[in-house]
């Protein structure tokens, strides 16, 4: 069962005639994107930077990709090579749109949008939420951040940067390979050979389409399931040879239900739109069987969850010569 699944266009991914509409809109969308990217080129649109290093973390293909895992390890390396990182990101899914705000571990996902409230739980590092990325990469700096990293934001040129990862998803790529929304490119394709690394996510195994040459592989492991009621975490293994309720409201959900199947799970699928606002109606299933659910959708379920519900955490997995080759751009820190 999947209720109020996501709205990708089927034609985005799958072999689905793209409709007319779409067809007629995509080169109009196209002409603006190129006139944007001139006008920044050119200097009349100006750039503005920060005192500090700025990492952009972003995709070309509408949807998820993996962008949040990515920007946890991201940070993390960061912090452990003794940088005093903070996250920029515009908190997509938040109550009040227009004003900026510090998120913190204890805000709501309504007041700062789900991903920036699991940033901040998982990374304990200031997170800034401000549609003008640049004003907060700007607060981050003044409040004592060292270097900036932006979750999401490779479209938002107005934030000069110092270093750009590209995330795609090794299973769709650039699906159709058209530009929206004939099909889900936020830029040409060609654009991704600005930036300075690709990284390909590949998800919970080596499925996907694996990766090509100048792409790095990142793996995403989930081990434990968290009872969000209280209580020790227990393996993820242990759910094996059980039906198990799957709720993933991302951007991809199939990719968690596929990964919870690879552990011998029956699943029983419930995929939300990405950023989905929910209810306790949306977890009533009309049994007791266990509902896992991926991190981003737990942060938005905390308040009325019970004894059924399991978060699973994941971790973003990529070579070491990744980190070597990051951390050998950024340099030292100061």
């Amino acid at each position: 069962m999947s209720r109020g699944a996501p709205a990708t266009p089927a034609w985005w991914f799958d072999d689905v005639p793209v409709p007319l509409w779409a067809r007629a809109l995509a080169p109009v969308y196209a002409r603006v994107v190129a006139l944007r990217g001139w006008l920044y080129r050119s200097g009349l649109l100006r750039r503005r930077r920060v005192e500090a290093p700025v990492v952009v973390i972003g995709n070309l293909a509408a949807g998820g990709a993996g962008k949040t895992p990515l920007t946890i390890a991201v940070v993390q390396k960061l912090r452990d090579a003794g940088w005093r990182p903070g996250v920029a990101s515009r908190g997509y899914g938040r109550r009040d749109q227009d004003t900026p705000a510090w998120v913190t571990a204890s805000t709501g996902a309504a007041e700062g949008g789900d991903e920036p409230v699991l940033m901040a739980r998982r990374l304990a590092v200031p997170v800034r939420v401000d549609r003008d990325r640049h004003a907060a990469a700007k607060a981050l700096v003044e409040a004592g951040c060292d270097i900036v990293v932006c979750d999401d934001g490779l479209q938002h040129y107005r934030l000069g940067r110092d270093l750009e990862i590209e995330v795609v998803d090794g299973a769709r790529r650039y699906g159709n390979g058209r530009m929206l929304p004939a099909g889900p490119l936020r830029e040409p394709a060609s654009r991704a050979r600005l930036c300075d690394f690709r990284v390909v996510n590949l998800g919970h195994g080596a499925g996907g389409s694996g990766t090509g040459f100048g792409e790095w592989p990142m793996q995403l492991q989930a081990t434990t399931a968290v009872p969000m009621a209280g209580g020790r975490s227990r393996p993820l293994a242990s759910f094996a040879g059980l039906r198990v309720h799957a709720v993933a409201g991302i951007g991809n959900p199939q990719r968690f239900f596929e990964m919870l199947r690879g552990l011998g799970m029956g699943v029983v699928p419930h995929a939300f739109p990405d950023h989905h606002a929910y209810t306790p109606e949306d977890l009533q299933f009309g049994n007791d069987l266990p509902v896992l659910m991926t991190e981003k959708d737990a942060v938005k379920c905390a308040g009325f969850a019970d004894a059924r519900c399991f978060m699973v955490p994941v971790e973003a997995e990529l070579p070491a010569a990744f980190w070597v080759a990051l951390l050998e751009r950024l340099g030292r820190p100061g």
